[in-house]
């Protein structure tokens, strides 16, 4: 150990160290703030994915809106995006387009227009259709020729 300079007091501090030698409260002090910074780092991250969370519950496309808001959010930093996906995602949207195919499917086969004839793909039938069967006349034979 070296001689301590005429200057300096008799008894120093633990965590003062001899010029060359490893500062260990400097180690530990990146190392707390590393971990700090990871820690919060994922806290936030974890609070920008609530909404889409709580989304998960809802429909698709409720649940894909609610993502983007949150990712503009992350992005923008504007916590108004933030918000308003939370409150998307609370709220239950009622699935309207269900009804409406199963309407649209109902007056196709009621005004006898399928998907082969009009090319409309709401007229997609729910149960496949069953072949017609052939009577033993051909075809010509029914129109007189």
């Amino acid at each position: 150990m070296q001689a301590l300079h005429p200057a300096a007091v008799d008894h120093l501090p633990g965590f003062i160290t001899e010029p060359g030698q490893t500062d260990y409260l400097f180690v530990g002090v990146v190392i707390f703030l590393v971990l700090v910074i990871l820690i919060i780092g994922n806290l936030y991250f974890q609070l920008h994915a609530v909404p889409e969370r709580m989304a998960h519950r809802t429909s698709k496309v409720q649940m894909e809106v609610v993502a983007v808001l949150a990712l503009i959010s992350l992005f923008t930093h504007n916590h108004l995006f933030w918000i308003a996906g939370l409150l998307l995602a609370f709220v239950h949207i009622p699935d309207f387009s269900t009804p409406l195919y199963s309407i649209a499917q109902s007056l196709g086969k009621l005004s006898g227009r399928t998907l082969e004839t009009s090319g409309d793909p709401a007229l997609v039938p729910d149960e496949p259709s069953k072949p017609v069967e052939e009577s033993s006349e051909s075809a010509s034979d029914r129109e007189g020729i």
